[in-house]
């Protein structure tokens, strides 16, 4: 396999893809269909959850609408870890991301079916098939580096970062408009077509790939497949045997599953935790360094809990409370969604830029100053909202200018750019050997966490109002921030000596 790959990176007269393997460019465009899928369907299903499918009150429809939101995000996003586990050790890579994209595919042409039951059933699939695909296709990446410099890789993995933010970028502007606009299931059936896409590209583009993924990296004894199988069904069934009882009793309401789905994202990275760090393999030098990736982790859930509200009440404040007229006409709600990939894409490379000259002459913040000023950013967005809140209410109009969200976007994304890739490096570095997997999925749990949370979190929004729910999640931010800076030095004793 390396010469192979060797061969297809570095020959002369072979095509490459900016220099990098032909693998790459598959990898690049399923991974960019992939995330226009997912980024279209998921800026227009708060909207759709108040226009259509949820009975009751306006304001109880909302601020429902925004806890399944949050709560769902949590579940796709835990779903990654047994996806991984199903490419590791039973399927490989390559075809947990091509049964993922299929599954995927068909679970946006089941919600553009105009059925209650419909919807919930795609969001479903969606949610296992984006489990199977979203880590395993990363993983793939890294395979076609195998044997190569660190630096390369990096580079390839930041090429194919590119990929999520131009498919986040287009996604709401095509799927929003399509579904707000026209009608919200051909909007649903716009993000299956681009999933489609990505399936015919990663099957047409598979032989660029060579063996990468081809096998499962520690294949399962037949007795470890029989041990998951047993414990998966006795937990599923005792789930549907709850929701069984729950409607037999005629007590079942939808929140009984965000509750429970809400729960579930907070308690799997304790067990995690607290499983991990009672392993007798781990050293004496490692549990210091877990005890650090702990305090990195309970501030990626703040992070995450108020970053991720984009989705869910700041698309219900830009639907509700923003005047989105230019000329005669207003722009979909939806299209807000496309203002942070697009801030990525400018910014990231400046940011980047940033911490090499800043590292050049040893004045670059430490990850917990990065941490910290992550947190500041995120406070000070929302206190932007809490502003933005009282404006609207005091307005004639009920409504502000769009660069009241802009503003608040801007300040999100510069956080984000603090947070995420430093994060994702640190894991690796603080990560015992024995426990890089773990680590690393427990870094996407934190985004999980603070999804769950936003199940409960968001549902304050109503009876507090705008002003006063983001200016409290404001100063908890900016408070958790300065916490964070104080306590850095101890954090940085914790870490051994990782940057």
């Amino acid at each position: 396999m390396a010469s192979s790959l060797t061969k297809d990176s570095v020959g002369p007269s072979d095509k490459t893809f900016f220099g990098h393997p032909r693998g790459l460019a598959t990898l690049f465009m399923t991974e960019m269909w992939e995330r226009f899928s997912w980024y279209g369907m998921r800026a227009i299903l708060v909207l759709y959850l108040i226009a259509g499918v949820l009975d009751g009150p306006l304001a109880d429809r909302e601020a429902l609408a925004a806890a399944i939101y949050g709560v769902y995000n949590a579940v796709v996003y835990m779903a990654a870890m047994p996806g991984g586990w199903v490419a590791d050790r039973l399927w490989g890579a390559r075809k947990a991301v091509l049964v993922g994209g299929i599954i995927i595919a068909a679970g946006h042409y089941t919600l553009a079916i105009p059925s209650d039951v419909a919807f919930f059933i795609g969001l479903a699939l969606i949610a296992v098939g984006t489990g199977l695909l979203k880590p395993n296709i990363s993983a793939m990446v890294g395979g076609l580096y195998e044997g190569q410099p660190s630096a390369r890789r990096d580079a390839g993995f930041t090429i194919f970062y590119m990929s999520i933010n131009i498919g986040g970028l287009f996604a709401p502007l095509v799927v929003g408009y399509l579904g707000e606009n026209v009608n919200w299931h051909l909007g649903f059936a716009a993000a299956g077509i681009g999933m489609t896409l990505a399936v015919v590209q990663y099957v047409l583009g598979g032989r660029h790939l060579g063996d990468v993924g081809r096998h499962p990296g520690t294949p399962a004894s037949p007795e470890e497949k029989r041990s998951v199988l047993r414990k998966a069904a006795l937990w599923t069934g005792l789930a549907v045997a709850a929701l069984l009882v729950d409607l037999a009793l005629g007590t079942y309401d939808i929140e009984h599953v965000v509750n429970f789905l809400a729960v579930l994202g907070v308690v799997v990275p304790i067990l995690y935790f607290v499983s991990m760090y009672r392993n007798p393999e781990l050293t004496g030098e490692d549990r210091p360094r877990v005890k650090a990736f702990v305090w990195f982790f309970v501030t990626a859930v703040l992070f995450w809990m108020i970053y991720d509200q984009s989705g869910s009440l700041l698309t219900i404040f830009a639907d509700n409370d923003t005047d989105r007229m230019i000329g005669g006409w207003e722009f979909p709600a939806s299209w807000f969604q496309s203002v942070n990939p697009f801030m990525i894409i400018v910014l990231a490379p400046l940011f980047a830029s940033l911490w090499v000259w800043l590292a050049k002459r040893n004045r670059e913040p430490s990850a917990p100053m990065k941490f910290s000023l992550a947190m500041l950013l995120i406070g000070g967005s929302f206190g932007l909202m809490g502003l933005a809140g009282a404006a609207a209410a005091n307005s004639e109009t009920g409504k502000v200018t769009v660069f009241w969200l802009l503003g608040v976007y801007l300040l999100q994304t510069i956080g984000e750019l603090c947070l995420s890739p430093v994060g994702l490096s640190l894991s690796t570095k603080l990560a015992p050997k024995q426990f890089v997997g773990q680590i690393m999925g427990l870094w996407f749990l934190a985004t999980a966490t603070g999804n769950a949370l936003n199940g409960w979190a968001t549902q304050l929004n109503e009876p507090m109002g705008d002003a006063a729910y983001y200016t409290m999640w404001g100063v908890i931010a900016v408070v958790a921030g300065f916490a964070f800076m104080t306590a850095g030095k101890h954090i940085r004793a914790l870490m051994g000596g990782v940057r």
